[in-house]
């Protein structure tokens, strides 16, 4: 990369403190938002008064919920760079969590809008809003080895873990994988202190020790306190979890592999949407078993 410049499109609750830890890191960083109040509190951010606007930065990062709405930011970026293609060697970085095989379709679109001198790496993350904030994220990248080597500095002060798992779409492909395992093992946490709970054991102290065995994890570190407390405020929606299921659904068929854990998962994750849970935290799937238990209990009563 020949300088510290970075554009940014996205600043929600994972993109803001991500675009402030690169302005932290001394990367002058020009973003733009759908909403402007995000800058009242981002300071060493520029705003910029539209997408497009960002067209001669050498690399621009989408933070946005899924691709449709990164292909609609970028509408207009893509029609200047066909009137004036932009400097060879421009990296478009999608690091929302989006669909492999799309994703590739993107690059071509960029590809063929900026005349070749542009190109797309996916680069998803892991880590919530916690790992954004203290810029402790896993990053999966989808990049050639060169694309990789030059966005590597620029992606180390987003996160503490950033791999190159191969082509373009390798890096969604990775974070597909990552949220099929934390998808069942949140819901079966979730099972759990249901099942706990309603046989009258203390949640809290049955955490407590599966953390201390073979059923610790990562995800029961970060997501057992709001499972047991019951504290669905959002650190991310739940309903993303929904879309990041079908994800891997798809890239299973593509390649045949049975999922038959992915496949129950996303039929709990749409129940938990039918419950108009969506927009809570993951944490919110316990809510849904719950409802769950108490519409079995009425039905069996009932007969």
């Amino acid at each position: 990369m020949t300088s510290k410049r970075v554009g940014f499109v996205g600043l929600g609750l994972m993109g803001a403190p991500m675009a402030s830890n690169l302005a932290g890191a001394g990367w002058n960083v020009t973003a733009w938002n759908r909403s402007d109040t995000v800058f009242e509190d981002l300071s060493g951010v520029r705003r910029a008064a539209s997408v497009a606007e960002l067209r001669s930065e050498n690399t621009i990062i989408f933070m946005l919920p899924d691709l449709p709405f990164i292909e609609e930011a970028a509408t207009e970026l893509l029609e200047s760079w066909r009137n004036d293609p932009p400097e060879p060697g421009t990296a478009v970085v999608i690091m929302s969590s989006v669909s492999p095989t799309a994703v590739r379709l993107f690059g071509e679109t960029v590809h063929q809008a900026s005349g070749g001198n542009a190109a797309v790496v996916d680069a998803p993350v892991s880590g919530g809003t916690s790992g954004a904030q203290s810029g402790s994220l896993a990053i999966m990248v989808g990049a050639t080895e060169s694309q990789f080597e030059a966005l590597e500095p620029l992606l180390g002060t987003m996160g503490t873990t950033v791999r190159r798992m191969g082509p373009l779409g390798s890096g969604s492909l990775a974070k597909a994988c990552n949220q099929l395992i934390v998808g069942t093992t949140t819901a079966a946490l979730a099972e759990a202190a249901e099942l706990a709970e309603r046989s009258g054991m203390d949640v809290v102290a049955l955490y407590e020790v599966l953390s201390g065995g073979l059923a610790g994890s990562r995800v029961l570190d970060n997501v057992g306190p709001r499972l047991a407390a019951k504290d669905y405020a959002p650190t991310g929606p739940a309903k993303f979890m929904h879309k990041d299921l079908g994800f891997v659904l798809t890239s299973a068929e593509a390649v045949g592999s049975a999922v038959p854990m992915a496949s129950a998962a996303i039929d709990l994750y749409d129940e938990l949407k039918r419950q108009g849970l969506g927009d809570l935290d993951l944490a919110v799937v316990r809510q849904a078993i719950a409802n769950l238990s108490v519409a079995a209990t009425a039905g069996s009563n009932s007969n």
